[in-house]
């Protein structure tokens, strides 16, 4: 373990990071710039090219430039090669994808093969890291026995284990993955150490557990979140039943000192919240009383409820869903990047497209349409459109010139604000049908 900690001090310790994905590459680029010699190992051709021209195939702020330092200076490296890569390996962080199928359960596949992968080629004391995220109880069920009956060497004293879940969050990625507190768990007190030590020269504050532990609070911190939304969304469906904007009554709770509920919206994104609730619960006994299971239907409802509330303000004025056309504002979860990840946009583009409705998209960072057609402009996108849906709260939609897009727009133009990010008072008095999640006083549509 000495020999082993000083390795890690003095930056001599070789490092394969298992996935280039969104965690992956920032976890590869800050190491290799840490100083350590990093091999990062993909299974798409392309993103191993990019990477080794010295490019990051993802738009991440930052994650260019640190890629091209580190390739250029011979710290980083990326291949298709797991076997190679793994062969020279001291140390190895997984970060595959462990998504949920249809039926919400964890699928473990990509996880495992990486684990047969890592087994195979393992040598006395390798650290092994996962911070791929994982259901309670995954490290000491599967993972550790996985990797001593192939390997034929003890966790904790043959060789390192443990758990090290992401804490970061696309578009802020690099920012998060050095300044937010890391969890450090490991299968036994040694493993805990060397983990600890080793993400130490990345992160400034890493709190030591242990895996089971680790395991809990990661799950923990993102279905917190999820279920503060979903209250958030439940909160703006009764507002708009008492005439009463959820926007001002949020603002108002929020100045109580113990209140903090999260902004409700048009549902929830991205590739953590609407998965890791499920992680939470998966073989766990709760019987009815399942708060979580419950904000995750509430919060799978609002696609719905906004296109509901589409449909309410086209018959207000007269107009059919199948004769109208919808431009919809964003397809990215959430602003200022360009994950479609799980974005409630989806959903709602398909059913407007299932009920006949023309429907037009505009995102200025994001390329998935979502089988709408793609809008080049805010302006192309609305021309001749009979309702605009805000679904993406990105800068540039906080700052629309409401007269210049009536203008372009059919008579008795319509806005449903799925993220409260237009003045009200300002559509209306432009001559807007303003609508909006928790905008309670539905006899103004």
């Amino acid at each position: 373990m000495k020999k082993l900690v000083k390795d890690i001090q003095n930056r001599s310790l070789y490092l394969t990071v298992l996935g280039s994905g969104y965690v992956g590459l920032p976890t590869s680029a800050l190491f290799a710039d840490a100083g350590f010699h990093i091999i990062a190992i993909d299974i798409k051709p392309e993103v191993v090219k990019t990477v080794n021209s010295g490019a990051s195939p993802i738009n991440e702020l930052g994650l260019n430039d640190l890629v091209s330092r580190n390739v250029q200076a011979g710290r980083l490296k990326a291949t298709l090669n797991s076997t190679e890569a793994l062969t020279q390996a001291d140390a190895v962080i997984i970060s595959v994808q462990t998504p949920i199928d249809q039926n919400k359960k964890p699928n473990l596949s990509f996880l495992m093969k990486a684990l047969e992968e890592i087994g195979n080629t393992m040598k006395e004391g390798m650290v092994v890291v996962v911070s791929s995220t994982v259901p309670p109880g995954i490290m000491l069920e599967k993972v550790k026995p996985k990797l001593e009956s192939l390997s034929d060497l003890k966790a904790d004293v043959g060789f390192y284990l443990a758990y090290v879940p992401e804490r970061i969050a696309p578009g802020k990625a690099l920012k998060e993955f050095v300044e937010s507190p890391r969890l450090a768990g490991g299968v036994g007190p040694n493993s805990t150490k060397i983990a600890a030590e080793l993400f130490r020269t990345v992160c400034k504050k890493v709190i030591e557990t242990d895996a089971a532990t680790a395991e809990v609070a990661k799950l923990a911190e993102n279905t917190f979140r999820d279920v503060n939304i979903a209250f958030a969304n439940q909160l703006a469906l009764i507002c708009e039943q008492h005439g009463v904007d959820a926007t001002e009554v949020i603002k108002l709770a929020n100045t109580h000192p113990r209140v903090n509920i999260h902004t409700p919206g048009p549902g929830v994104g991205g590739p953590c919240l609407p998965k890791d609730p499920y992680l939470l619960i998966h073989k766990t006994k709760l019987g009815d009383q399942n708060i979580i299971k419950t904000a995750r239907q509430i919060s799978d409802y609002m696609p719905k409820y906004i296109v509901r509330i589409t449909l309410q303000a086209l018959k207000h004025i007269g107009k059919n869903i199948k004769n109208s056309k919808i431009a919809v504002l964003g397809t990215a979860y959430k602003a200022n990047i360009d994950d479609s990840r799980f974005s409630p946009s989806g959903p709602i583009i398909q059913n407007l497209l299932s009920l006949g409705a023309k429907v037009i998209a505009y995102d200025p960072y994001c390329s998935e349409f979502f089988n709408a057609e793609q809008g080049e402009s805010l302006i192309e996108t609305v021309k001749d459109s009979d309702c605009i849906i805000v679904a993406t709260d990105h800068p540039e939609f906080k700052e629309i010139n409401l007269s210049r897009l009536k203008k372009s727009m059919k008579n008795n133009p319509i806005i449903v604000d799925g993220r409260r990010i237009i003045d009200s008072v300002e559509a209306n008095k432009v001559g807007f049908k303003y609508c909006g999640v928790g905008y309670g006083v539905r006899d103004e549509i």
